[in-house]
């Protein structure tokens, strides 16, 4: 039989974020707030604080470890009354502008009536000291949007979905989320971020639409293109195995599939082409590219054709070296080009050329954009030609405004010669951006390496733009570095090649060293304790600066979140921190954005460090390169702690040392381009952790999967004007 429990949330105990799993104090109605006893309550709640009155429907139990306890199958939530109850809500940041100090001003000031004001009066607030016109209206809006929040809150709960994408529901949609979820709660999985095809399709098979249904049957075709571009770059599937797939996936018959798919094609969400099947968004990217590379390599520069030879003659007595012939051919093929290409691993002259390119047009008077995909490149970029170099995306100059780039195919870009660095992490979405800014009369250099990882996102474009055979491609492979005796760049060539790190020399100090360990317990220990203290010590760099730690996988003991944990412990354990779920951010802490927040104006792979932690706004600051950015708790999903990072993530980015997980535990992930990567982050050191085995796993494996692309065909096509 169902019993019920009254009484005043004391405090939260735990919460999980994604499930809404709660385990809280409450004190009963019944005791005096001098009495000590207070019941344990376990529910999923989505919209229980402290100092909120609760009324519970559910069992007493007796837990073997934690004693008795009230399971709530049931929960009823009110704003509390009570003085003291209303101090406690107040003062657990539920309302934006209010922390612990301020709640108890405001109780102090209006005591047992303190609910009745911010509901019907919330201007008396400006009668307590502290309180100015900007913070009233923070506060007012907030119980406003607190009160809203709470209808919203409980009938997602009801739908079974967790705090934390309850929120985010809520921040997406508003008081709209309720109908928005009614009608089509598969829109959650393309509006929302962290909710997908499977958690949109759980919370639509709850409230009953049909296994069967168009709705689901449309809305699982496109997870399965999404799905191929998130997991494997590619920008279609054949219309088979798309079908096939969502059969497997969806359990529908392939003839309803065909229908919905057709019916997908009629909304314009995806585009059919012969027997391939796009998501609508990508075609267009594709087509677009390739058009814009036909613009630019059929429209003359503005400016007298240079005449390379002399050029490269007077480049080479400027800069006071000579270049070497692939150099040399390099050169002078991106000054008789508008569209080039200059390819080749690390050491192999790349940034020379650039170098040598802003000499050249700097002499002639041509404006000269350097730009990269990441801060972190286009940082490097910069300090390694003494030239300014920024990312695309701030190139284009976003518009928070209106939603889009100040520079776009209305309004281009101003300058002559355009030259994009790390040009391997471009996908299609940003290409696109980026080529309809520019001037048709521009000159475009793209120099990347396409033995590294290609872009997170989907499209090959630089491996699409060689593969076309009509952009000019100078391969570089020739190691001209000055420490080309360096194992760094020495072992990062053989792993290209299939082979073994090279031993550090006998008898001295080396820039790369292996240590072998097999059980994943010994990885961990013998990788922490590098980064916290063998490094930083012998080598005189900071921890929490200079030494990054690399690691294929997110989960399991050596993914990035335990590691992080764990560094967090020995190298930042204690000052004022934030909390989101089970992750502490702490002042101090080295964080990364993981996407883009145009309106921040940082970037999904920004790193920076928090300089101040604010208990009472319940809100920090990251310097991002001496940009200080504002994040509120409910931003906090927007950053993940950095001390490791993915090797996916570290892209674009160059580390004075870096400590390289490897271990058979990653066998899924396991591939040549994912080593070569990792190696090639590090400047100074590279220490590599792990098994022997789990080495020859990637360097034997096979390349990736070729990314299923038809860019490279659309661009021979654009600029001969025959099909391929």
């Amino acid at each position: 039989m169902s019993e019920t429990v009254r009484g005043s949330v004391e405090a939260i105990l735990f919460r999980n974020e994604e499930t809404g799993y709660t385990v809280m104090k409450v004190r009963p109605v019944a005791e005096s707030l001098d009495d000590h006893r207070l019941h344990t309550v376990v529910a999923t709640c989505a919209t229980a604080w402290p100092g909120e009155e609760i009324e519970a429907a559910g069992q007493w139990t007796e837990d073997a470890r934690f004693g008795r306890q009230f399971r709530a199958e049931s929960i009823v939530c009110v704003t509390p009354t009570s003085r003291e109850g209303m101090l406690r809500f107040l003062a657990s940041g539920l309302i934006r502008g209010i922390g612990p100090k301020l709640a108890e001003a405001i109780v102090r000031h209006f005591g047992s009536d303190t609910a009745r004001i911010l509901e019907e009066r919330p201007d008396r607030l400006r009668e307590v000291p502290g309180i100015g016109r900007t913070k009233l209206k923070t506060i007012r809006d907030s119980w406003s949007e607190q009160r809203n929040c709470r209808d919203t809150l409980i009938f997602l709960q009801g739908q079974g979905i967790g705090t934390g994408l309850s929120a985010r529901i809520w921040r997406r949609y508003g008081a709209d989320a309720i109908a928005v979820v009614r009608q089509n709660p598969y829109r959650l999985a393309e509006d929302v971020r962290g909710i997908g095809f499977l958690t949109a399709d759980r919370i639509a098979l709850n409230m009953g639409i049909p296994k069967d249904s168009e709705l689901r049957a449309e809305a699982g075709l496109l997870h399965c293109l999404a799905t191929a571009a998130d997991d494997g770059g590619h920008t279609y599937l054949l219309q088979t195995e798309l079908l096939l797939k969502a059969n497997e996936t969806l359990g529908i018959p392939v003839e309803r599939l065909t229908e919905a798919l057709l019916a997908d094609a009629q909304r314009g969400v995806v585009t059919i082409e012969e027997t391939r099947v796009y998501l609508a968004a990508h075609y267009a990217n594709e087509v677009a590219v390739a058009e814009r590379l036909r613009a630019l390599t059929q429209t003359r520069p503005a400016w007298p054709p240079i005449p390379a030879a002399k050029a490269v003659d007077w480049a080479e007595g400027k800069m006071g070296l000579k270049l070497a012939s692939a150099q040399w051919r390099a050169l002078t093929t991106a000054l008789e080009s508008k569209v080039s290409v200059i390819t080749g691993g690390p050491g192999v002259g790349k940034t020379t050329i650039i170098r040598a390119l802003c000499e050249i047009y700097g002499v002639r008077k041509l404006k000269v954009a350097l730009t990269a995909p990441t801060g972190r490149a286009a940082k490097r970029m910069g300090e390694s030609t003494g030239r300014p170099a920024t990312t695309i995306h701030r190139l284009l100059k976003y518009q928070p405004q209106t939603g889009g780039f100040f520079y776009g195919p209305e309004r281009r870009l101003p300058g002559d010669v355009f030259i994009a660095d790390e040009s391997s992490m471009l996908d299609l979405a940003l290409t696109r951006r980026f080529l309809e800014a520019l001037p048709d009369t521009a000159v475009l250099i793209l120099v990347g390496d396409t033995d590294q990882l290609p872009s997170i996102g989907a499209g090959n474009v630089l491996g699409d733009c060689i593969a076309s055979d009509v952009i000019p491609c100078t391969r570089l492979d020739t190691i001209f570095r000055q420490d080309a005796s360096g194992y760094i760049v020495r072992n990062a060539h053989r792993v290209n090649r299939g082979e073994f790190f090279l031993p550090p020399p006998t008898g001295r100090e080396s820039d790369f060293y292996f240590l072998s360990a097999d059980s994943p317990a010994r990885v961990l220990e013998l990788a922490v304790r590098m980064m916290t203290e063998r490094i930083p010590s012998h080598f005189r760099l900071d921890p929490l600066r200079d030494v990054q730690v690399l690691t294929p996988m997110r989960r399991g003991d050596l993914g990035t979140e335990n590691l992080n944990r764990v560094i967090q412990q020995r190298l930042n354990p204690s000052g004022p921190a934030l909390r989101r779920g089970d992750t502490l951010f702490r002042l101090r802490d080295r964080v990364m954005q993981v996407c883009n927040n145009y309106d921040k104006d940082v970037f999904n792979g920004d790193v920076g460090f928090i300089v101040r932690v604010d208990p009472e706004s319940l809100s920090l600051t990251v310097d991002y390169d001496g940009r200080r950015i504002e994040y509120r708790r409910d931003d906090l999903e927007e950053l993940v702690p950095a001390y490791a990072v993915s090797i996916h993530k570290s892209q674009g980015s160059e580390y004075p040392a870096v400590v390289i997980l490897l271990h058979t535990q990653h066998f899924k992930l396991l591939r040549k381009n994912l080593l070569y990567t990792a190696i090639t982050r590090g400047r100074r050191l590279v220490v590599v952790v792990g098994s022997e085995k789990a080495v020859w796993m990637a360097l034997r494996s096979a390349d990736d999967v070729r990314r299923q692309t038809t860019l490279a065909e659309r661009i021979r096509t654009a600029v001969t004007g025959h099909l391929a």
